[in-house]
C-alpha cells in the first residue's frame, strides 16, 4: 500500500516477473522476520491478522502457513500486487487451500471498516516509509475500530533522532537507505509518532531494533 506506488510501473515489473523486486526484494528474508517476530510477540495460530500493504504476500506466504485458516487477511491499494499474489506466490507454496480470495482486499484509503472483521494484530511493513504524516493518522484512525481492545499494531519506519536535522536527507547506515522529510522514503523522529496518535485510541510502545536489514525500527501501537 505504499502511496509512491506507480500502477503503471507495478504493471509492468509483474509483466516481466518482477513482483518481488518492485516491493523492495529481500523476499525470503523479511517474510520470515515478520513471522518470527509476531511470534515472540505472542501471534498465536488461533489469532486474527491485518498484513497493511500486504502486497504481492511477502508476509503472507509465511503467515498463512502458521495460522489457522482464514485468520489471514491481506490488503493493499494495488490490485495486481494481490491478485499476483494469489496467482503465483500462494499457487507455488500450494497454500490457495488456506486462503480466502475474499480476505486479500484491495483499499485505496484505508477503509478498514469494509472488511466487516476485528483483528487481534495488526503489521505494517515499510508501509510508514512511503506515507506523510496526515496519511498515517489517518490509517491508524480507521484502524482503530477495527482492532480489538488490546490489539496491537505493529509499524516500520525509519527514524531520525529529534537532534538531528529533518529537512536534510538522512544515510542509514544499515542499509544504505537514504531517507527524506518530504518523500519517500520518509524518516520520522519518535515525537513525530506521539503526535500522530493524539487523541486517537492508541498508545505506543517503542520496540526499536528488531533485526530489519535496512535498519527500519519498529513501534507497537496498542488499541486502547
Amino acid at each position: 500500500m505504499a502511496d509512491s506506488y506507480d500502477p503503471n510501473a507495478v504493471t509492468g515489473a509483474v509483466k516481466r516477473g518482477q513482483h518481488r523486486k518492485i516491493i523492495g526484494g529481500l523476499w525470503d528474508e523479511l517474510g520470515q522476520l515478520q513471522l518470527d517476530f509476531l511470534k515472540s510477540q505472542g501471534l498465536s495460530p488461533s489469532h486474527d491478522l491485518l498484513d497493511v500493504g500486504c502486497g504481492s504476500l511477502r508476509g503472507g506466504i509465511k503467515f498463512i502457513p502458521y495460522l489457522d485458516p482464514g485468520r489471514y487477511w491481506g490488503i493493499d491499494k494495488d490490485p495486481t500486487l494481490l491478485q499476483v499474489g494469489w496467482d503465483i506466490e500462494l499457487a507455488k507454496c500450494g497454500l490457495a487451500a488456506r486462503q480466502p480470495r475474499a480476505q486479500l482486499v484491495c483499499l485505496d484509503d484505508f477503509q478498514f471498516s469494509s472488511l466487516g472483521a476485528q483483528f487481534d494484530y495488526a503489521i505494517a511493513q515499510s508501509v510508514f516509509t512511503h506515507m506523510p504524516l496526515n496519511r498515517i493518522r489517518r490509517c491508524l484512525a480507521r484502524l482503530a475500530p477495527a482492532m480489538g481492545e488490546g490489539g496491537r499494531f505493529y509499524a516500520t519506519y525509519f527514524e531520525i533522532d529529534d537532534s538531528q536535522d529533518r529537512e536534510a536527507e538522512q544515510v542509514h547506515v544499515i542499509g544504505g537507505m537514504t531517507s527524506h522529510s518530504d518523500r519517500a522514503f520518509y524518516h520520522y523522529s519518535r515525537r513525530d509518532m506521539d503526535f500522530v496518535v493524539e487523541d486517537l485510541p492508541w498508545t505506543i510502545d517503542y520496540i526499536g531494533d528488531w533485526g530489519h536489514p535496512r535498519d527500519q525500527k519498529m513501534l507497537l501501537f496498542i488499541r486502547q
